[in-house]
């Protein structure tokens, strides 16, 4: 059987000994030592502000990390900053932002933040982790992120201290003589004092701590989930789930001494946890390009000659970056490429094919979430591998396809092939502490120490993992259960279409219809009719062919890549209540749709006259998603 080499491999070293005792390390501090101890002059971080291949670099070296780890750990230790202490980065990437979240977690709880998210939900979030201290960019042209991180600050009375990044060091002349003089206005008024990250770090010694390398198990990192909509949940991970995340893809993935080009978020727990970590316990080199990674300016079109740049050896990517990467051509010499890992949702085989085929580099998905503090299973690197499958649990690490009750139990463990919820048990997923909100706990764990993921999936005779697609995403036609994976991974094999994604629409009789979404190929055309034509023709399941399809300009995305299907949803709301109105000679439209967290989908309807409300109400009558007079 295909997983014998992979699965008995991990089921070895999990009867040799428990993670507990495997663990090589005991702190994060512990780990970077211990590495630039071995290969002090490996170089460790790089980072290009602007996206030409020629542009200027700046790379740090083990030994240069280290010191300036030390340092700034020792600066968050001298404003207060203890082991329970979180330390917020409203960053963009850069090498500060590696060197703030590592010194974060020596000495306390690192707090990344989305830089994109508004004000009010950065605040949220520093009122709930109880930040002391904030790093955020000195005000710098083209962006707002100082005077929103102020802003947020003025809200949150934990924050003491603002360590302020300026990217100025980045750029060469004659930008770095401009941007001083075009710098945006003083931010906002605010009480945290401020300080410059280079001057203070620098008042700091590098070559000790001046605090006890505590090696107890604690928690180290908070990251954020979601976020586009409300408050973000806040996830705890402990010191031994995030070191655990670089060994195990050191044993499924990378090599000593490899060039990593990562241009996902360091808000991200990809980025930050699995990939950092696996490129530093191997003491390879982690590159990244601009601020904003993959959306930076000219990234896509620069992105091949990025890599021969950097002799890549492994490229950290999303399906729709992939998508975007191939509307350019292969412009630069990938030798040195081995493969290209893949996370975020499940990559369609077509897109996966057409992307293998024009780039010669070998995709390896991969599986995981934040609140598991990361991956749980990877496609082999070695032996036989399945495009579409997210890959066999990595060692350590139990996947159960279970059959769970209304009331959150599991009444069952699925057979092979058997659809039902991903629960995940791994040193990443700590139960009754994986929010910070104690409530938001409740029912997330099944059988005492399985993670409910909500994604739904099955494994196959060979261990494979499939995931098909997300609890909440199933369209419900009639109270029959449409997997939208079905209608995606029809659609995606048109020539012509670059992402596809399938959503539920309102429906008076049915209460969902499915609907698709596609983003065509640069440079391609295709008809709604033409696709819809294909779609009829490659969905084996008839109630699952879309009712109506919509091409977009460009889909919309998270800020990490994934296909944002909650957007899609609402526009689909928005489409069958404005043709309902039309049908009935309503002179009403929906000028917005919210997503509330205990009524679902509301939209906010606009009246020709006040008169027309109970008008309103009857021909609405039927629908599931509700509805509000604006």
């Amino acid at each position: 059987m295909l997983d014998n080499i992979n699965i008995q491999k991990a089921r070895s070293l999990e009867a040799e000994m428990p993670w507990s005792a495997r663990q090589e390390h005991k702190s994060i501090y512990h780990m970077l030592s211990s590495v630039a101890a071995s290969a002090p002059d490996n170089k460790a971080l790089s980072f290009q502000i602007t996206s030409d291949p020629k542009d200027k670099v700046e790379t740090l070296t083990y030994a240069e990390l280290l010191a300036q780890v030390t340092q700034m750990a020792n600066l968050f230790h001298e404003l207060g900053v203890g082991k329970d202490d979180a330390v917020a980065l409203i960053l963009p990437n850069s090498n500060e932002t590696v060197v703030a979240t590592l010194a974060a977690m020596c000495v306390g709880i690192v707090n990344p933040i989305n830089p994109l998210l508004e004000a009010e939900q950065i605040s949220a979030i520093l009122r709930e982790t109880n930040a002391k201290v904030v790093v955020t960019l000195r005000r710098f042209p083209k962006t707002d992120l100082a005077q929103k991180a102020a802003k947020a600050v003025s809200f949150a009375p934990s924050v003491k201290t603002i360590v302020q990044v300026d990217l100025l060091h980045y750029l060469t002349p004659p930008k770095s003589w401009i941007a001083p003089l075009i710098r945006p206005k003083n931010p906002n008024h605010h009480h945290a004092r401020i300080l410059h990250w280079t001057k203070a770090r620098k008042s700091q010694p590098s070559d000790r701590l001046l605090f006890e390398d505590t090696q107890e198990d604690r928690v180290a990192a908070y990251f954020h989930t979601g976020g586009t909509t409300g408050t973000p949940k806040v996830a705890q991970h402990r010191v031994s789930g995030i070191l655990y995340q670089g060994w195990a893809l050191r044993q499924e993935i990378l090599q000593p001494g490899e060039n990593i080009i990562c241009p996902l978020p360091m808000f991200h727990v990809m980025a930050a946890h699995p990939i950092l970590q696996a490129t530093l316990q191997t003491g390879s080199h982690f590159v990244m390009a601009t601020p904003q990674g993959f959306r930076g300016e000219g990234v896509f079109e620069n992105f091949w000659k990025l890599c021969e740049r950097y002799q890549a050896n492994f490229l950290v990517m999303v399906p729709t970056a992939a998508a975007a990467l191939l509307q350019h051509p292969v412009n630069a010499d990938l030798s040195t490429m081995r493969f290209a890992a893949c996370a975020s949702s499940p990559m369609p085989l077509q897109l996966a094919n057409r992307f293998e085929d024009a780039t010669g580099i070998t995709i390896i998905e991969a599986y995981g979430m934040t609140e598991n503090t990361c991956v749980a299973s990877v496609n082999p690197v070695d032996g036989s591998r399945k495009i579409g499958s997210v890959g066999v649990p990595t060692p350590y690490c139990d996947i159960k396809i279970l059959d769970i009750a209304p009331d959150g139990s599991a009444r069952r463990e699925l057979g092979v092939d058997e659809i039902g919820e991903i629960c995940i048990a791994s040193p990443g997923a700590v139960p009754g502490e994986t929010y910070l909100e104690a409530d938001k706990n409740e029912g997330l764990f099944v059988m005492d120490k399985y993670l409910r993921t909500g994604d739904l999936g099955r494994i196959d005779s060979d261990g494979f993992i499939w995931i098909t697609g997300r609890s909440k995403d199933l369209i419900i036609r009639g109270g029959h259960n449409i997997d939208p994976a079905e209608i995606e991974e029809a659609l995606a094999a048109h020539p012509a279409v670059a992402l596809v994604a399938a959503v539920g629409q309102p429906d008076k009789h049915a209460g969902e219809l499915p609907c698709a979404f596609v983003q065509l190929v640069e440079g391609k055309t295709a008809t709604t009719d033409e696709l819809m034509t294909f779609a009829k023709q490659h969905i084996h399941e008839k109630a699952a062919v879309p009712k109506h399809l919509d091409i977009l300009a460009e889909m919309p995305t998270t800020n990490v890549g994934k296909i944002f299907k909650p957007d899609l949803r609402k526009a689909a709301v928005t489409r069958i209540f404005d043709h309902t109105f039309a049908e009935a000679g309503l002179k009403a439209r929906v000028v917005d749709v919210t997503d509330d967290k205990k009524l679902g989908l509301v939209a906010a309807i606009e009246l020709a006259s006040p008169d027309d409300e109970a008008r309103v109400g009857e021909v609405l009558a039927g629908f599931i998603p509700k509805w509000r007079i604006t």
